[in-house]
């Protein structure tokens, strides 16, 4: 039986055709996602932009209309004006001390609930994970004065151990989060896992740090990673549990560029020339947060990634 030659020819056009309408479909939706990445990209890195060009300018170049974005004069004065106003190397220091090892210890303290409420049966867990789900519904602020009053009476305020034992105890900055973060995390990993060691006469401690949290190393990255962005930009609590010793980087140049204003008051002029020095400030809080990042990133897609997966 032979194929008339005008119905091959029919058939090459339609795969022709079929062809070119899938690589303009996939070029289309290539582009549209390209298109899309490039806005959400530039909405999230134009204020970073914006924020470093606007610190090298000299003031004048604020109020100059032929200037718009880039400056004319690149200057590191604002940058002088503000580390010779604050110990910045003692701040920082404290800053990260503070913020890594309340997120080390958070990430200990909510590993051990979320292996408890995940692998062990007791009653009422089902009221202990509504409980979790409250405390993480009920804002800090409602429980800011009971936790400042409880704090006085155990004589913490004033100290580095007003968060330090909240967060080794599981009730550290948006912990429940995370308890429920590990407790999703451990129910995706089978439980033979831990059958085989507790026949080999291992107990559960052994089996949580040796067998369970190199496996949940992704979720572990998650808390650590915001557990070090939310103690490090929040300066209201520290203010109110810890006071004036705490020398955290957020809070001593918020005090500076209070002190600045304050003084600028009185002239008016002088008031209007502060906006690059803030900028300037504004860059050195967000800086260490940016390397941080860029050191944890490929840590972090990893951990967002892995931490949804279902298991058994």
């Amino acid at each position: 039986m032979t194929v008339p030659a005008s119905r091959i020819k029919a058939i090459l056009g339609d795969i022709r055709n079929n062809i070119i309408r899938r690589k303009w479909s996939k070029a289309v939706t290539m582009t549209m996602v390209y298109a899309l990445l490039l806005i959400f990209g530039f909405v999230f890195v134009y204020p970073l932009v914006y924020m470093l060009l606007r610190s090298f300018m000299p003031p004048e170049d604020v109020f100059n209309p032929t200037v718009n974005f880039v400056p004319s004069l690149f200057t590191l004065e604002n940058y002088r004006l503000i580390f010779s106003k604050m110990n910045l190397w003692k701040s920082l220091g404290y800053s990260l001390t503070l913020s890594g090892i309340c997120s080390l210890l958070q990430a200990l303290s909510c590993g051990l609930m979320g292996f408890a409420m995940s692998r062990f049966k007791f009653k009422m867990k089902p009221v202990y994970l509504v409980l979790v789900l409250v405390c993480f519904i009920v804002p800090s602020q409602v429980t800011m004065i009971p936790t400042y009053l409880g704090f006085s009476n155990l004589k913490l305020l004033g100290s580095p151990m007003a968060f330090f034992i909240p967060a080794i105890l599981g009730q550290g900055f948006k912990a429940p989060i995370f308890i429920l973060i590990f407790y999703s995390f451990f129910n995706t990993i089978p439980t033979a896992l831990d059958e085989a060691a507790q026949i080999d006469g291992a107990p559960p401690l052994l089996i949580f740090f040796r067998i369970l949290v190199p496996l949940a190393m992704p979720a572990i990255v998650l808390t650590i990673i915001f557990s070090m962005v939310w103690y490090w930009n929040e300066t209201y609590l520290t203010a109110i549990y810890i006071g004036d010793s705490a020398k955290t980087l957020l809070r001593e140049i918020s005090a500076i560029l209070s002190l600045m204003e304050n003084e600028a008051l009185r002239d008016p002029i002088a008031g209007k020339i502060n906006v690059p020095v803030k900028m300037a400030a504004s860059f050195i809080c967000v800086a260490p947060l940016l390397v941080f990042y860029l050191v944890m990133q490929k840590q972090f897609v990893e951990s967002i990634d892995k931490s949804g997966i279902t298991g058994e």
